[in-house]
């Protein structure tokens, strides 16, 4: 309902008195539900019927009643119904007119009854209607939260109150109907199966990784049912989600997609389902049956399959890459539990903390933590592991219960301040009246000299920032007689608020600025038609982009200011540089054609069907304004444009880079940007010719030539740093020990003081060879600044009785404030604490000395 939001709290006119909905809808605030209930799903499909002050509770209860009876074909004698336990109304309209038995509705309370829409914003008393699976069980102590029983399939709201800040309720001034049917819900009773689940929504996509796993899901047991059940629910979210544009990354709603996706996996892998190609991937597999389930839910799905599937493919070979690195950090973790249960003499057992960091960073499942560590005679804690997800879904919860659904600014100012009416496309200039002045976010009469101001005026030239492009900037003048200037205010940003308000934001440069002054409002031109020009050129982008590398590429933001452009896109890898140097010559030429924009309102419907790219997330009403470069590009858009492609003058890509997993990001520039762009490269290149002595087109072959005579230079610093370590090595050899009765270990812990990691490694395989098998060499040093170098060095003889380089010199480099690792038989690590140095190298000696005692006695 959040799009209908300002509609109900009566903040903007509707544009129909009531409508239905079929919602795509997300859920992963209890995602570790999925597959243990009957009905919990991260992607389901809502349907709703809405009226805006037209019909309301009377009218809501009946259709509902006729839609689940008489079009659903359901048993009437198996409905049960619950309102809010003060809502007498709602109850004498099921019972008296509708005709629902006394002992099948139920009161109940404000947290089952009483739905709101977060924090504040529009609220109100439901009722619901509940489906009953086993009437044979009577009347007596029936509890419609009891799932064994019951399923809510249908919620309707009444929706009649503001809830503000401080908890209390205003009444709406019209009153609202929102309801909701859960598709899955409906789906389950009329076919008649256990679960949701097995619906066929979703069941042929358990089907599918059944298979894959080689397990039929009627024979397994519940824990493989759950598991074939999260696959099944997860992958029917992420394909839909991928196709709506929303890719796997590490922030906002990519983080949800990304999630998802790492939690099929690890399921996946813990069932043992195999995928069909060289890689091992099987997430395309099972999706491609989501998609073949797709047409009659979103046809876009299918036509983006292939995009989606390579989606999918690189996100789960990549994340198989981390959990292979949290297979690596379990067995250091194991390694140490081992060490100090050997120390204190107590059961090894690995800590809660660290199985829920290899479960919530590595996505290592915690089945396959406790198997693995069984194996090697370690417990695990999962009293505190519980603890540790028990705090993360409390800071889960709170953020999602903190969500403040109220509109944004504007407070009183709502109700007496009317739209702006935007003259922009047609004017830089127009004399405006002031309707509205906040100072500090506060409305007052008048505002004088040096104050940051907020004007409010009934219409303007200025655009607003929306679509990427940022505000206008310009000047207010308030002249007197038509010639006197009287007050001067400077525009340095102007934003949208509760829809279409515009907000001049800006500072009293001369006189005083009162509430009813009429003004002059004047665009600064110059910067007007940079903005023009990267807009137009963004367009021109996203075709080239989709002429280049796919038209399934799409728009993921962008940013249109009068320096540069920034257009961010879906594409799993970086261009190269023939594919920019192509979009550049696309976009150049298409400057060069010299080609008439055209600029149309019309429906929403027909600028679809014309083709017209929208942009996702953006909201749209039923007419939109199209921006046409014919033959080239037609999108959606209320940005400013050139008129003519020639205007831009040229276009030239300064970066391309990844921002996120799966997006990627253009910055370029265009028109005045461009030459002033060009002209600092070139004053760059000239200083750089003088400098290097030699012209422009030398400089290359002059930069190689001093990069080769530098890493000449920087080898042979290197090899006399080798040649001092060892002449260091030679020296400290003497100080070398030795450990153990029935076999003598060489044993020989220093620092090396300012030698480089190279160094150290030069060091230690010259004492390997100098103290011989069997020898444990260990040596640190601080070779720059806030920085420690250690390396372990340990002879075939010493790896025979089991101690590891890699593992042992781990914990040693945690006390330095870093880490590391390697080969059995030689790691290095680093930390950023040298003044633990001492106190590292220390312990390591006397661990050394413990474990080399009783392994060599």
């Amino acid at each position: 309902m959040l799009q209908f939001k300002p509609i109900f709290l009566g903040k903007a006119p509707r544009q129909v008195p009531r409508a239905t909905t079929a919602q795509k809808c997300i859920r992963t605030n209890d995602v570790e539900n999925v597959g243990r209930t009957t009905r919990h799903h991260t992607f389901f499909e809502m349907l709703g019927n809405f009226s805006f002050g037209d019909y309301f509770k009377k009218e809501a209860i009946k259709w509902a009643w006729e839609l689940s009876t008489k079009e659903f074909g359901l048993p009437a004698d198996r409905l049960w119904v619950s309102v809010y336990e003060d809502d007498d109304e709602a109850f004498e309209i099921w019972h008296d007119e509708v005709g629902v038995p006394v002992e099948r509705i139920k009161r109940m309370g404000e947290e089952d009854n009483f739905w709101t829409s977060g924090a504040t914003g529009p609220c109100g008393p439901c009722s619901e209607l509940y489906y009953d699976f086993h009437p044979e069980r009577g009347y007596k102590n029936t509890d419609l939260g009891d799932d064994s029983r019951f399923i809510e399939f249908y919620n309707l709201v009444f929706m009649q109150y503001n809830k503000m800040d401080d908890g209390s309720f205003e009444p709406l001034k019209q009153k609202n109907i929102d309801t909701g049917l859960g598709l899955e819900r409906l789906a389950r009773i009329l076919q008649k199966v256990p679960n949701n689940y097995e619906t066929d929504l979703i069941y042929p996509i358990i089907e599918k990784a059944a298979e894959l796993a080689n397990i039929s899901y009627a024979l397994a047991d519940d824990r493989t049912k759950m598991n074939l059940k999260i696959i099944g629910d997860h992958l029917r979210a992420v394909v839909y989600l991928i196709s709506d544009g929303v890719l796997p990354s590490n922030i906002g709603r990519g983080y949800v997609v990304r999630r998802l996706i790492r939690r099929a996996v690890r399921t996946g892998r813990l069932l043992g389902v195999k995928g069909g190609g060289e890689d091992g991937a099987f997430l395309p597999a099972i999706a491609e049956k989501v998609i073949e389930l797709s047409p009659h839910i979103d046809p876009d799905v299918q036509a983006r399959g292939h995009s989606i599937l390579d989606e999918l493919q690189r996100e789960e070979l990549r994340f198989v890459q981390t959990l292979e690195r949290g297979e690596k950090l379990l067995d250091q973790m194991l390694a140490e539990a081992l060490l100090n249960a050997q120390k204190s003499e107590t059961l090894p057992c690995l800590s809660g903390k660290d199985v829920f960091l290899l479960y919530d960073t590595f996505g290592f499942p915690v089945e396959i933590t406790t198997e693995v560590a069984g194996e090697q005679g370690v417990k695990i804690d999962m009293d505190g592991f519980e603890v540790e997800m028990e705090n993360q879904r409390r800071q889960s919860q709170a953020a999602h219960n903190v969500v403040k659904l109220a509109v944004e600014n504007g407070g009183d100012l709502a109700e007496n301040v009317h739209d702006t009416e935007f003259l922009g496309y047609d004017t830089l200039s127009a004399r405006a009246v002031v309707e509205s002045l906040l100072l500090n976010g506060k409305p007052v009469i008048q505002v004088s000299e040096g104050s940051e101001v907020e004007v409010l005026l009934n219409k303007t030239p200025f655009y607003a920032e929306s679509g990427g492009q940022i505000g206008d900037h310009g000047f207010l003048y308030v002249t007197q007689d038509q010639s006197k200037q009287t007050a001067v205010v400077e525009i340095k940003d102007v934003q949208k608020s509760l829809g279409s308000v515009f907000v001049h934001k800006g500072t009293i440069r001369e006189g005083v600025l009162e509430v009813g002054r009429e003004v002059e409002a004047a665009v600064d031109a110059k910067l007007r038609q940079r903005a023009k020009v990267h807009h137009t050129a963004t367009h021109l982008l996203q075709s080239a982009l989709k002429k280049v590398i796919g038209q399934e590429t799409s728009q993921a933001g962008s940013l249109v200011a009068f320096d540069r452009l920034r257009f961010d896109f879906n594409f799993h890898r970086p261009l190269h540089d023939s594919e920019l140097e192509e979009i550049e010559n696309l976009i150049n030429g298409w400057i060069g054609d010299g080609t008439l924009l055209q600029t149309k309102v019309m429906s929403l419907t027909d600028a679809k069907e014309a083709g017209a790219i929208a942009m996702f997330g953006e909201k749209y009403g039923e007419q939109v304004r199209v921006v046409e470069v014919p033959g080239v590009s037609m999108e959606l858009c209320g940005g400013t444009h050139v008129s003519n492609t020639s205007e831009i003058r040229a276009f030239k890509i300064i970066s391309e880079q990844g921002i996120a997993s799966g997006i990627r990001r253009i910055e370029a520039v265009a028109g005045e940007a461009f030459i002033e762009y060009i002209n600092a490269r070139d004053s760059q290149m000239k200083l750089l010719c003088s400098t290097l002595k030699v012209k422009a087109e030398e400089v290359t072959t002059r930069v190689d030539n001093l990069l080769e005579e530098l890493r000449t230079v920087r080898n042979e610093v290197s090899a006399l740093r080798a040649k001092a370590a060892v002449y260091k090595a030679s020296m400290i050899a003497s100080k070398a020990f030795s450990v153990g009765t029935s076999k003598t270990i060489r044993v020989l812990v220093e620092s090396m003081d300012d030698f480089d990691a190279d160094a150290l490694k030069s060091a230690a395989e010259y004492l390997m060879d100098t103290l011989q098998d069997p020898a444990a060499i260990i040596l640190g040093s601080c070779p720059d600044e806030g920085k420690v170098s250690l390396v372990a060095a340990f002879t075939p003889g010493v790896v025979d009785i089991g101690i590891q380089a890699g593992k042992f010199i781990g914990p040693i480099a945690k006390l330095c404030g870093g880490g590391g690792g390697g080969r059995p038989n030689f790691a290095q690590a680093g930390g950023r604490k040298p003044e633990n140095l001492t106190n590292a190298l220390e312990k390591a000696r006397t661990d050394l000395i413990l474990i080399l005692t009783e392994k060599a006695n």
